[in-house]
């Protein structure tokens, strides 16, 4: 039985991911990294997925999540009329602990309690088997079999059986009593702990801190701080410490349309979204991710062998061959296939990525540190390869895989790239080349003589369309046109006449869907109601922008987390969650808040 996308919490070490259910069950996870294989998928198939189960015996019992305060460490509490039990799910961060450890903590807060625990590990996908060994009575070593190696090491603080390749307990817990689980990824031999308990009981209060005072360094203190700061969480998750990339989301296949084929592998670090995620995390002051980001971006420049211009794409450690394949032996969420791993779109032209990438190297320039001499060098010969390319058809910003057009939004952004290289040279009295403010003016008049059709009173998506997309919103917010501009004000009464469903907004028409090379159709996308409340707010519509970012809110899980869509019954769809969707909550926030205040103040009396 398949639970809701939202009935998810998520936990995370800046290496991987797990998604724990409602239900107390780990149903997703890689590992050790983001874009390892899966070592449970039950979120994708019930039955060979894999899982890590904890339950307590109770009879008729409810379930609630919460989050420690301004933490990523995860409460499932389970509540009936014979007592109250939790469990305490986490992942100690890299930055403090060597390895990847997953901890599970059960507690029974109220009275006596039985319970049952199943360890059903399918490795590779589910297409490797295993061995199980005993090492003690506590203590089991998963070993793979195939060429793909892993091995992992689950111990407890109570005995553990194995049964057909799993390790299942039965134990009674009485009232105040904790029972540990740790399933950790063994690269060498270890010695078991002196002091099991302690070592858990130390490592979560380690990691509560660490969030604690992660949390304690956002810079923003305006409106909506709790939910600002758990999709800050969010993307501090999706960062990978080791190479200071960061994903898209940690999930692969889920869908964007129950029984549709619309199901893709997020876990690779898209130029775009990162770019977007660090300008989020500027705006709230986190400059040293950005900082690492950007390092990142230098080596992959540097790196770049047999290509001119960057990719779209990349999985965490900068590789680009992500090969598409089919899982066919999982049956997909709900029985939504194919189920795929890898992603083909790393191979298309998506030319709005240089906008997103200098937009983000222009800001860390300006509130950040200031880029070196070779970072620069590296980014004059991709402003040059684009110089050379920007009036090619592209794939655009949805990865359409039905064929290349000529995207307003791609011209867009090759604009940004242009104006914002022409800005940090002036800042840092950089060299740069003559042409690039002449290609940066051509582009700007070919978007208003191109793409306006003048007959809709409108800018469109693609030239000769007369039709517009979400994308558009990005040009008030990139500040290309201003957000009060005639123009620009009529465009937007187009994008709420063909997008907006109350306060949600589609990418694009579902008439366009069939363009796409997609035969299903597809929710509403989260990140671009996001777009569309800073668009109202930065016109001045600031009633209406709060009335929709506060209902848009709404539509978050439990714990303040999205997916990517959202379903015409609003349940969530997509990968989940959605880097992309956390960050326009993060900017929507921070410039309602700005206008909303700056409206209070030109209201205020004036004193004396």
């Amino acid at each position: 039985m398949y639970s809701p996308i939202e009935n998810y919490g998520i936990i995370g070490d800046l290496n991987t991911i797990a998604l724990v259910n409602l239900n107390g069950s780990i149903d997703f996870m890689c590992f050790p990294d983001f874009d390892s294989p899966t070592i449970f998928a039950a979120l994708l198939d019930d039955k060979k997925g894999g899982r890590f189960e904890i339950r307590p015996q109770f009879g008729e019992m409810k379930t609630k999540q919460l989050y420690l305060p301004d933490t990523n460490v995860l409460l499932t509490r389970f509540l009936s009329a014979e007592g109250v039990s939790e469990i305490t799910d986490f992942m100690p961060v890299e930055e403090l602990y060597e390895g990847s450890e997953l901890i599970r903590r059960v507690t029974n807060v109220r009275g006596n309690g039985n319970y049952q625990m199943l360890c059903q590990p399918r490795l590779n996908y589910a297409l490797q088997s295993h061995t199980a060994e005993q090492i003690s009575a506590n203590c089991v070593l998963f070993k793979s079999k195939g060429e793909h190696n892993i091995s992992l090491r689950l111990t407890s603080s109570v005995e553990l059986f194995i049964q057909d390749g799993d390790v299942y307990s039965e134990f009674t817990l009485q009232e105040k009593e904790t029972a540990d689980f740790l399933l950790e990824h063994i690269v060498k031999e270890h010695d078991e702990r002196k002091d099991f308990k302690l070592f858990i009981t130390e490592s979560l209060f380690r990691t509560i801190n660490y969030w604690k005072e992660w949390v304690e360094r956002s810079q923003y203190n305006g409106r909506w701080r709790e939910i600002v700061n758990r999709s800050a969480l969010v993307l501090k998750l999706l960062t990978s410490f080791k190479y200071g990339s960061v994903i898209a989301a940690p999930t692969f296949s889920l869908p964007e349309y129950i029984g549709g084929e619309r199901n893709w592998d997020y876990r690779y670090t898209w130029i775009r979204d990162a770019s977007f995620t660090i300008y989020a995390l500027m705006v709230l002051g986190y400059t040293k991710e950005a900082g690492n980001f950007i390092s990142w971006i230098e080596k992959l420049c540097r790196d770049i062998k047999g290509h001119k211009s960057l990719g779209i794409m990349y999985s965490i450690d900068g590789s680009r061959q992500l090969k598409e394949k089919v899982l066919d032996h999982f049956e997909g969420y709900m029985k939504s296939t194919p189920v795929r791993i890898g992603n083909e779109a790393y191979d298309q032209l998506q030319l709005d990525i240089y906008g997103e990438l200098m937009d983000a190297v222009f800001l860390y320039n300006k509130h950040g540190e200031q880029i070196g001499y070779d970072l620069w060098e590296d980014l004059k010969k991709q402003i040059a390869w684009l110089a050379e390319n920007w009036r090619r058809p592209d794939e655009g910003v949805w990865e359409v895989r039905g064929g290349k057009k000529e995207f307003l939004y791609s011209r867009l952004m090759s604009w940004v790239a242009f104006d914002r290289a022409i800005k940090i040279s002036e800042q840092r009295s950089f060299p740069v080349d003559d042409n690039w403010k002449r290609q940066r003016d051509l582009i700007y008049e070919s978007i208003f003589i191109d793409f306006w059709n003048e007959e809709e009173k409108s800018f469109v998506q693609h030239k000769g369309s007369s039709h517009v997309d979400a994308s558009l919103l990005l040009m008030p917010l990139f500040r290309f046109i201003s957000p009060k501009d005639p123009r620009w004000l009529s465009t937007l009464k187009k994008i709420e006449s063909e997008l907006v469903s109350d306060s949600l907004v589609y990418r694009y028409k579902n008439e366009f869907a069939a363009y796409d090379g997609m035969n299903s159709r597809e929710g509403t996308f989260s990140m671009c109601t996001f777009w569309y409340v800073e668009c109202l707010s930065r016109s001045g519509q600031l009633e209406k922008a709060r009335l929709y970012f506060e209902k848009m809110i709404g539509y978050g899980n439990h714990l303040g987390l999205f997916s990517e869509q959202l379903g015409f019954d609003g349940k969530h769809l997509g990968n989940f969650p959605q880097a992309f969707t956390h960050l326009g909550l993060i900017s929507a926030a921070f410039n309602l808040n700005k206008q909303l205040n700056n409206s209070r103040n030109k209201n205020a009396p004036e004193s004396g």
